[in-house]
């Protein structure tokens, strides 16, 4: 039998939940993403923190939206693929409202990559 040892408490995912609702009651008019609570391993922390993680799926302008509310550096997007697929995304993360966030962008493109990004 497996047994998981969890080295963080729910309590401490009160920051990434107190800034999914400052994100949410300030861009309420933006389009809906799908936020999750999600642990992060920041390389200059020794232990894990609880941050966001915003996805959303063929609407780039939703994304280029968020990017800017949140006020994510444009210069650190990413351009995200697999060999021989047609699915991309942009990704880009930072802090938002006291919290780590990544946001991602999903959407199809014309023709299977041929490339690995």
């Amino acid at each position: 039998m497996t047994t998981l040892d969890s080295t963080t408490t729910s309590g401490e995912q009160i920051g990434a939940a107190g800034a999914l609702m400052a994100i949410l009651t300030t861009h309420a008019d933006l389009p809906a993403p799908r936020f999750e609570l999600w642990e992060t391993h920041a390389p200059d922390s020794p232990s894990p923190t609880w941050g966001l993680r915003a996805t959303l799926h063929d609407n780039l302008a939703g994304f280029e939206q968020w990017r800017s509310a949140l006020d994510l550096d444009p210069a650190a997007v990413k351009h995200k693929h697999n060999y021989g697929s047609t699915l991309a995304w942009l990704v880009v993360t930072g802090t938002a409202y006291g919290a780590p966030i990544e946001l991602a962008g999903f959407y199809t493109l014309p023709e299977p990559a041929t490339t690995w990004a």
